[in-house]
């Protein structure tokens, strides 16, 4: 294996091609082996950045499962998929590290493209449990009882409300050799929160050790509770007694749950030692002090969280719900200041959502504070137990757009579609800081119904000014004495391609406006009429392109009978691989070049005809 220097540890691609290489790997070897895998995971994951703590709690896990299992026969599942780099070494892809997260490169999730050891791709948590029981029911049903399933779940996304109907499920049912292992590192993101916490916690300091619930203890722990088998707990960082503990799980032929307790960042000084999350998702960073190689930028994220301490300290009814991200979607702040007004409900959206409706109808505003692409997952508890109530509850949508390297499930590319059906949903897109501040002042403010912002995961540029302000549009730009050739209209982000766009328009005689609407849900009134004065529209925003902004404004022009041609720049409506943001955006047209020869081409087919210069048809 060839690298940019002698790294500290032997090839790893040579030795582990299959799995198979693992079981002829001699007992006294492995401790050995764990420690070089922990070596490697350091050294590529700090080149590329990546998930780094959850994947150095798993390594004598990891290692375990593959000795005892045959994978692909019998059928391993991670839930979430960021515990699988280890899965990815074991299984010949080693040597694709290199690449990890980048355009064309190793996927930082299971990935059913790269190995047939992938047999689902799941980033988002709580699922592996559903997937595990129809996958053990169909092996039933296709007549291979003798396979296992195994699913890989950890404390944090038994938090998840789906994970706990699966169970339902498995408990009852007859679904043969069906193995649950928990990894309980007594955290998600940020430390795992409620009772199921409390209960794992109790079960790690008694040691009940190997339980049958044929035997009905006295005090039965929950998951026996629900008729599965118990195992447990188990060293998850002793190879040995962890193997042991799966080849008796897989043997009693019945689902079981094998508890293993790990120490998420085991091995790695700075993980270990960073309470906020250990390391769980790094970009690139020095991997002998643990920090970031570039100095961080001010970040949406951070400009939001700043902003709403601030309200916090000025407004005692607003209160903030993280789904187990308290720090990742900018809450720290507002945490430290405000403890009792922060509420954590763990990995379950649906459940922050109808909590967040509650809150509102006991006089509160409630700011849930999510990832765009996990909205996704509550949709139902926002349509029906917020819109459909009037109530004041403000959704935050952190990393909305094109997120960059989590690939397509962290892609934050459906929030507007999905909202755009909501009646009475406001939504906010922010162009640059100020407007940011400003639109959250203005969505708490709102009281007669939910709204929501949403910002990229990006470092957030400069401010963009604009040179008038139309019931409610912002104008960015406008050209003098050209005629009223193109609107180019910007959701948030958008803006500053829009005006380079703009500038190449106007360089050759074209006349362009740039409006950034600040509110894109519901249409503004003065948009469709902005739009009836212009020859042609383009609308261009980081999201698809099916039923988003430009498709609503492309409505309400025909509606009003109004015939400028709106052209929709955004994301195509498939499933968009991983990559660096910008690099993404470029492929899809969203860039200043790009939206300037849409415009051209849409001119050159206006039904008005193409008028290039006319100095009387101004603003």
């Amino acid at each position: 294996m060839t690298t940019r220097s002698q790294p500290p540890y032997p090839s790893l691609t040579e030795e582990l091609e299959v799995p198979g290489d693992l079981r002829a790997t001699p007992t006294e070897c492995l401790d050995d082996l764990a420690a070089r895998i922990r070596a490697f995971l350091v050294d590529r994951v700090c080149r590329t950045g990546g998930h780094l703590g959850s994947n150095l709690g798993v390594v004598e896990l990891t290692l375990a499962l593959h000795r005892v299992f045959d994978s692909p026969r019998d059928v391993l599942l991670f839930d979430t998929g960021h515990q699988a780099y280890v899965h990815k070494i074991l299984t010949g892809r080693a040597g694709d590290f290199d690449s990890l997260r980048q355009r064309g490169g190793l996927s930082g999730y299971p990935s059913r493209a790269e190995s047939i050891h992938d047999v689902i791709e799941n980033s988002h948590a709580s699922t592996a449990l559903s997937y595990a029981e129809g996958i053990a029911t169909a092996l039933r049903h296709r007549g291979r009882p003798e396979g296992t399933v195994v699913a890989v779940i950890g404390d944090g996304a038994l938090t998840g409300g789906m994970a706990w109907e699966a169970l339902n499920n498995i408990g009852a049912g007859d679904h043969g050799r069906l193995v649950i292992v928990l990894n309980d590192n007594g955290r998600s993101y940020a430390p795992t929160v409620g009772g199921l916490f409390e209960h794992l916690a109790r079960l790690r300091e008694g040691l009940h050790g190997d339980r049958d619930t044929s035997a009905q203890p006295p005090e039965a722990t929950v998951f026996e509770a629900l008729g599965l088998a118990y195992s447990g707990p188990i060293d998850g960082h002793d190879i040995i007694a962890l193997e042991a503990a799966l080849r008796a799980a897989a043997d009693r032929g019945r689902p079981t749950v094998v508890h293993c307790s790990t120490a998420k960042g085991r091995g790695y000084a700075p993980a270990e030692n960073d309470e906020a999350d250990h390391l769980h998702g790094v970009g690139v960073l020095d991997p002998t002090t643990g920090r970031p190689v570039k100095t961080p930028l001010s970040t949406w994220t951070s400009v939001f969280g700043r902003e709403i301490a601030d309200i916090g300290a000025e407004c005692p009814d607003v209160v903030c719900l993280s789904a187990a991200m308290v720090h990742q979607v900018g809450l720290g702040t507002f945490a430290h200041r405000f403890p009792d007004r922060v509420f954590d409900v763990g990995i379950a959206e649906q459940h922050a959502v109808c909590s967040a409706a509650g809150l509102a109808t006991g006089g509160l505003h409630p700011v849930v504070c999510l990832y765009a692409t996990f909205l996704n997952r509550a949709v139902d508890q926002v349509l029906m137990d917020v819109a459909l109530r009037g109530l004041p509850v403000t959704f935050v949508l952190d990393r909305a757009g094109i997120t960059g390297p989590d690939g397509p499930s962290h892609h934050g590319m459906w929030d507007i579609t999905l909202l755009s059906v909501v009646p009475g949903m406001n939504v906010a897109a922010p162009r640059d800081a100020t407007r940011l501040r400003d639109l959250l002042r203005e969505a708490i403010g709102i009281d007669d119904g939910p709204t929501a912002i949403r910002f990229p995961k990006s470092a957030v540029g400069p401010n963009i000014d604009a040179v008038a302000r139309m019931d409610g549009l912002d104008l960015l730009h406008r050209s003098r004495g050209l005629g009223l050739d193109v609107l180019l209209v910007a959701a948030g982000p958008m803006a500053d391609p829009c005006l380079q766009a703009a500038r190449e328009l106007e360089a050759e005689g074209i006349g362009a406006t740039v409006v950034d609407p600040r509110w894109i849900i519901p249409v503004n009134p003065s948009l469709v009429h902005l739009a009836a004065r212009h020859e042609s529209a383009v609308c261009v925003e980081d999201a698809t392109r099916t039923g988003a902004m430009g498709t609503m404004l492309a409505q309400a022009c025909a509606d009003s009978g109004i015939t400028t041609p709106v052209r929709v720049l955004g994301l195509p409506r498939h499933f968009i691989e991983h990559g660096a943001r910008g690099e993404l955006l470029a492929e899809h047209g969203v860039t200043g070049p790009a939206i300037a020869q849409a415009a051209r081409r849409l001119l050159h087919g206006s039904p008005h005809g193409y008028r290039p210069h006319d100095p009387h048809d101004e603003l």
